[in-house]
């Protein structure tokens, strides 16, 4: 038999008061599994302990090797496997070639970030996720918090969630 989880799932009507929330949560020792939002709430992702993505420096890692991918297949095919003299020119003149190991280096970067992104948020076709409630694509924020995770019990929780502003409560079991 398959073990369940248990979540808490506070619904709040106010991204400022969610943001307020979430402060307040985690300083009285409540972990958070996550929050759902319908629009970009600012400051959320600090107030949930988030570290800056490093999704820059893998895109950047991928545009270095398109650039040198690029650079390198055409050096060498047209200036040792296939050496042709073209409107008088050198075998291996760089001017030439940047359109060609720009739009590479673009190529390269775009897949690797989205191929990427896909593999750390573990987003697979086959996996549905989870909906807490189906309203937090609508006009509510939904904050999750596993009960297994927590050395706090669920009634202390749910006074918590009450204390800053949700305005629902519901228990949740996947």
């Amino acid at each position: 038999m398959a073990h369940k989880e248990n979540f808490l799932v506070g619904i709040f009507d106010d991204e400022d008061v969610l943001l307020h929330a979430v402060e307040n949560i985690r300083e009285k020792g409540v972990k958070i599994k996550e929050v759902y939002s319908p629009f970009p709430v600012h400051g959320l992702d600090e107030a949930l302990g988030y570290r800056r993505s490093r999704l820059p420096i893998a895109s950047f890692m991928f545009g270095i090797t398109g650039t040198s991918l690029a650079l390198f297949t055409q050096i060498w095919m047209l200036g040792f496997d296939w050496p042709m003299i073209i409107g008088g020119k050198n075998h291996v003149s760089l001017p030439p070639f940047i359109p060609v190991t720009f739009e590479f280096t673009v190529l390269l970067a775009a897949f690797g970030m989205v191929g990427t992104f896909l593999i750390v948020s573990d987003m697979k076709p086959y996996k549905w996720p989870r909906q807490y409630d189906n309203r937090s694509t609508d006009d509510k924020h939904v904050m999750a918090i596993d009960l297994a995770a927590n050395k706090i019990g669920k009634d202390d929780i749910q006074r918590i969630l009450k204390e800053n502003g949700a305005s629902e409560i519901n228990e949740k079991s996947f």
